[in-house]
């Protein structure tokens, strides 16, 4: 009975393993990214419009397509992009939910008025 508990445990830890995803950290590249597609979309209540990026992939930009996720009340997509860095080089930042109430662009965990009603 132990030899099959183990060999279950082995199974199930090694399914993990491959199950899990690897992401690097980050990615710097020389080439700059193509403009950003213009993509057409209609609004859709309970959803957000997760704009399409450019993604390096076997040596070159690949364009991924816009999608619609479920809105989370009191969140907003940041959008995935690629920023410049001091060494001329292009890095690729992961977008997603960012905490921010009021959208004035300072993350609630950091803003000193996150629910300022003044704010346009």
């Amino acid at each position: 009975m132990n030899a099959r508990h183990l060999v279950l445990g082995a199974l199930v830890a090694s399914a993990g393993a491959f199950a899990a995803p690897s992401f690097a950290d980050s990615l710097y590249i020389d080439v700059a990214p193509p403009p950003v597609r213009v993509e057409r979309w209609e609004p859709r209540p309970g959803h957000v419009w997760v704009p399409g990026h450019w993604e390096w992939r076997h040596g070159k930009h690949e364009w991924i397509a816009g999608r619609y996720v479920n809105e989370r009340k009191g969140y907003h997509w940041e959008r995935d992009r690629w920023v410049m860095n001091d060494e001329n080089r292009w890095v690729y930042q992961h977008g997603g939910w960012n905490r921010d109430s009021d959208r004035d662009g300072t993350p609630d965990r950091v803003d000193r008025a996150p629910n300022n009603p003044y704010r346009q």
